[in-house]
């Protein structure tokens, strides 16, 4: 049965690659620790996954990867091994019950700012030689402002910024999104307010991040909508599951599906291109910012 599912997926696979379409690349980010991050990765990747797009999820925390973990996988190689060249990009993916890619953290590599241009290019190259497509990759970079999440957040077409109400988080979320600006001339955030009390509560924490960005800032910051707080997100982590697979019909997992709605009726970027432009930009951001 599992090799008629593989044929399976291999045919849809072939097919899509025959009719050339744009990729999106969207990171998920935070200013702070702790705000639930990953997990919104993981139930985003999750739902455009059982909405049967191509969706690879690339865990960026290159110090404490731990996205294989709602998952209960076991990776045995990962991003390095890529960009060491020891084994390539399709060796290293690993799927999830729900047809979802999975590129483990590149545990080797203190920061993705640090390669040099022959490992960008290794990993361009890597990326453009996958034998199917790609609808959507979700990064799940660190927390903070690291040279990595700068690099990860300024190479995606998205940039995601989840916060919670909690001065920190806002502060750390707003911090952000300011050197993202200045430096790296971003332009649009998408918020996400996770673990409030309601619609309304949500709404309100971000309004006070939007009208600061907005006033000091000069950048747009839109909004995906509210995670609220639900003992069942706790739950399906323990269960090493996402919670829209755990949960489907709980409050959590409803409100990952609008936000995961709302992602659909974002325009298309005008930098539109297949997966392997990802990693082109963030060459082509870190050569100019090293003066290259």
């Amino acid at each position: 049965m599992a090799d008629v599912t593989n044929l399976a997926d291999q045919a849809r696979d072939l097919e899509r690659l025959s009719t050339s379409h744009p990729s999106r690349a969207i990171a998920v980010t935070s200013g702070k620790g702790g705000v639930g991050k990953s997990n919104l990765a993981v139930n985003l990747s999750t739902i455009f996954a059982e909405r049967q797009r191509s969706v690879v999820l690339m865990d960026a925390d290159l110090g404490l990867a731990n996205t294989d973990l709602f998952f209960g996988l076991r990776p045995r190689y990962d991003l390095q091994h890529v960009i060491s060249g020891e084994r390539s990009l399709e060796e290293i993916i690993m799927r999830t019950e729900q047809g979802l890619r999975l590129i483990p953290a590149a545990s080797g590599v203190q920061s993705m700012a640090e390669l040099s241009r022959g490992e960008h290019a290794a990993l361009i190259r890597a990326f453009s030689e996958l034998s199917f497509p790609v609808d959507l990759m979700f990064i799940d970079t660190a927390a903070g402002i690291s040279d990595s999440v700068i690099s990860f957040s300024d190479a995606a077409q998205e940039v995601l910024v989840v916060v919670c109400d909690e001065p920190a988080s806002i502060t750390d979320a707003y911090a952000l999104m300011k050197v993202l600006c200045e430096e790296r001339s971003v332009r649009r955030f998408q918020l996400v307010t996770n673990m409030v009390k309601s619609a309304s509560h949500g709404l309100s924490v971000y309004e006070k991040i939007a009208g600061v960005a907005d006033r000091y800032l000069g950048c747009a910051v839109g909004y995906l909508g509210h995670i609220p707080y639900d003992d069942n997100l706790r739950v399906a982590v323990r269960r090493q599951q996402p919670v829209v697979q755990a949960f489907p019909d709980s409050k959590a997992a409803q409100a990952f599906r609008q936000v995961a709605d709302r992602i659909e009726c974002l325009p298309q970027p005008q930098n539109s291109g297949h997966i392997e432009f990802f990693f082109e930009r963030m060459l082509a951001a870190n050569s100019m910012g090293a003066g290259l």
